[in-house]
């Protein structure tokens, strides 16, 4: 088994506590409601959704997956930290086993934040995952970001 990193950052202009709150503690009911036309939904399967729970989310037909569940491995509400790893469900394919992520979100002095991404890829055997294999992983990723912050520009009270 190998492991493979890929780290980005983009700023943004919300607070890093609204980011979090909205992106992290919120996701469940919050992702859904800007996304129906590709996330059904996001059950806790297991858990409070602290540290050790278990979500699963469920996508529409509009997307390329079925599914694809997370465990909560560590969240930091003090320092906007979560580190969680996609377990389960049909986008680890048949080459990875795991992806496990790192989101840290940093005050970057002009009422906005910086948003740090890291993932570790673990492969199964002795594949090599690719950056430009993940590159629309990564896309999503960010689009979701743009969403949650579009939303919440437009709603200054929500999450603040």
């Amino acid at each position: 088994m190998g492991v493979t990193s890929f780290s980005q950052e983009f700023t943004c202009p919300v607070a890093a506590p609204r980011m979090f709150k909205a992106l992290i503690i919120e996701s469940s009911t919050l992702i859904p409601k800007l996304l129906p036309q590709f996330i059904k939904s996001v059950d806790v399967i297991q858990g409070d959704g602290g540290a050790g729970s278990i979500e699963q989310v469920n996508f529409t037909q509009a997307s390329h997956f079925n599914y694809v569940k997370h465990r909560i491995d560590e969240l930091d509400k003090e320092n906007l930290v979560c580190k969680y790893t996609m377990i389960e469900g049909d986008a680890l394919g048949d080459k990875l086993t795991s992806i496990a992520y790192e989101v840290k979100f940093e005050d970057n002095g002009e009422g906005g934040c910086i948003c740090k991404m890291t993932s570790n890829y673990h492969t199964v055997g002795e594949f090599e995952i690719k950056e430009e294999e993940i590159k629309a992983g990564k896309e999503k990723a960010i689009g979701i970001y743009k969403v949650v912050e579009a939303y919440l520009l437009e709603n200054p009270t929500v999450y603040a």
